[in-house]
């Protein structure tokens, strides 16, 4: 999350240095209050939108919340599960962590994904998951 809110930053950039160059005599005024906010931003919104994502797992479903300021609560019934993904990128892989993405049958909002989960943890639920299915068909 550091990586995109770092690469907004690189973008917003540009217009700083443009009024930089343009503006004769202002050397600062503009680009040191960009780079203090820019600063505070790269470290505190990548926590703040972490500590705002969540799940539950009960017997039947699966209950996402996330959002700061647009607040999202998805429950997935685990009898519209269509398949589950586990997904693992090389950084992820290096720092034994997943992504648990559940992919249902409806049309509005049919993945839910679920990144930074221990790889375990995620490989359990999606174990759990298959055997509610199960359950659920016999």
């Amino acid at each position: 999350m550091r990586i995109v809110t770092a690469i907004w930053l690189a973008i917003l950039l540009v217009p700083v240095i443009a009024a930089e160059v343009v503006i004769p005599g202002w050397h600062g005024v503009v680009a040191v209050p960009y780079l203090l906010l820019a600063s505070a931003i790269l470290l505190r919104l990548p926590q703040r939108r972490w500590q705002a994502r969540g799940y539950v797992m009960a017997d039947e479903r699966l209950r996402v919340v996330r959002g700061l300021l647009f607040h999202s609560d998805t429950v997935v019934p685990f009898g519209r599960v269509q398949h589950i993904d586990v997904d693992q990128g090389p950084l992820e892989r290096a720092y034994e962590i997943a992504t648990l993405t559940v992919h249902t049958a409806g049309s509005h909002n049919a993945s839910v994904h679920l990144p930074g989960l221990k790889h375990a943890d995620a490989l359990a639920m999606r174990d759990a998951i298959r055997a509610a299915i199960r359950r659920d068909t016999l």
